[in-house]
C-alpha cells in the first residue's frame, strides 16, 4: 500500500563545521518541501531524539578528552541516519558548502543514497568546479540555489 503521507526527504549537510549547526538551510527548504505534501527528517532536529541530556551536552567533547565514548555516541547517530537513509527516504536533498567539505557523513549519506538509487538533489553553496567528483557523481541534479531546487521539486510534484 502506498504512503499516503507523501514522499520523505532526508536533508544531508554539514552539521558538526557549520557554524550554525547547518540549521538555516534546512529550515529555508524545509517550508518548500512542507508545501508539496512531502515529508522531512531532518538530523538536526532528530539528534536530540537519540542523545540523553548528558551525551547532548559534551559528546563532541568527547572527541579530546573520551574517544571511545565519543565513538559509542556518534555510532549510534550514525546508524540511525544511515538507517533512514536506506530503509525511509525517498530522496535526499544536499546542501553542499565549505563546511561539507571538512566533514565525511554529508559524502558517505549522498554515496549510500546514490548506490541505493535514490535521487540525490545536490545544492552547491560554491563554484561547481571546487565540487568534489564524487560528490558531483553522486548527484541526480545539480541546482545553484535553493531556491532552484524549490521550484523543481514544485514541477516535479505535479
Amino acid at each position: 500500500m502506498p504512503d499516503v503521507r507523501g514522499p520523505l526527504a532526508y536533508l544531508a549537510g554539514a552539521i558538526e563545521h557549520a557554524p550554525d549547526g547547518g540549521r538555516r538551510w534546512r529550515r529555508s527548504i524545509t517550508a518548500s518541501i512542507d508545501r508539496l505534501g512531502h515529508r522531512v527528517f531532518d538530523p538536526t532536529k532528530n539528534e536530540h531524539l537519540l542523545l540523553n541530556e548528558e551525551e547532548r551536552l559534551h559528546f563532541r567533547g568527547w572527541k579530546e578528552t573520551d574517544l571511545p565514548r565519543f565513538q559509542q555516541t556518534v555510532r549510534r547517530i550514525i546508524a540511525r541516519d544511515l538507517d533512514v537513509i536506506t530503509s525511509e527516504a525517498d530522496y535526499v536533498i544536499c546542501y553542499w558548502d565549505e563546511p561539507a567539505t571538512r566533514g565525511a557523513g554529508t559524502q558517505a549519506e549522498i554515496t549510500l543514497a546514490h548506490r541505493l538509487g535514490k535521487p540525490v538533489y545536490l545544492v552547491t553553496a560554491m563554484p561547481r568546479a571546487k565540487v568534489s567528483g564524487w560528490v558531483l557523481g553522486c548527484a541526480t541534479q545539480v541546482f545553484d540555489d535553493l531556491e532552484a531546487l524549490g521550484e523543481f521539486l514544485e514541477r516535479a510534484s505535479r
